[in-house]
């Protein structure tokens, strides 16, 4: 293998081991002893929202109330209740009672 071939197939690969270890870059936040990094506010002012915030407060919560009822109102698919009627079924087609009666 020629050497100009051996330059062109390390160099990517010395580059993805230096960048999977962390590559000499800056990626951590110095803390500053703030919750989520905001200053508290001066009394009397408030806070002003990102843009994302109610979306994400009305759509998570209104798909959690949506899927909440939806689980609610889901038909009993049930092999018991399945079961349950059809047997109930069948004895009334064949006339026997369905209701059991109390022995005394």
């Amino acid at each position: 293998m020629s050497a100009i071939a051996r330059t062109f197939t390390r160099t990517p690969f010395r580059r993805a081991i230096q960048i999977r270890r962390g590559g000499h870059h800056e990626g951590y936040n110095q803390p500053t002893g703030y919750l989520f990094g905001e200053k508290p506010l001066a009394p009397g002012a408030k806070r002003v929202k990102e843009d994302w915030e109610p979306l994400m407060f009305y759509g998570f919560f209104g798909s959690m109330a949506f899927g909440t009822a939806l689980v609610y109102y889901k038909p009993d698919s049930n092999v018991h209740t399945w079961a349950y009627r059809e047997a109930k079924a069948r004895m009334a087609a064949r006339g026997e009672t369905v209701e059991y009666k109390k022995q005394e």
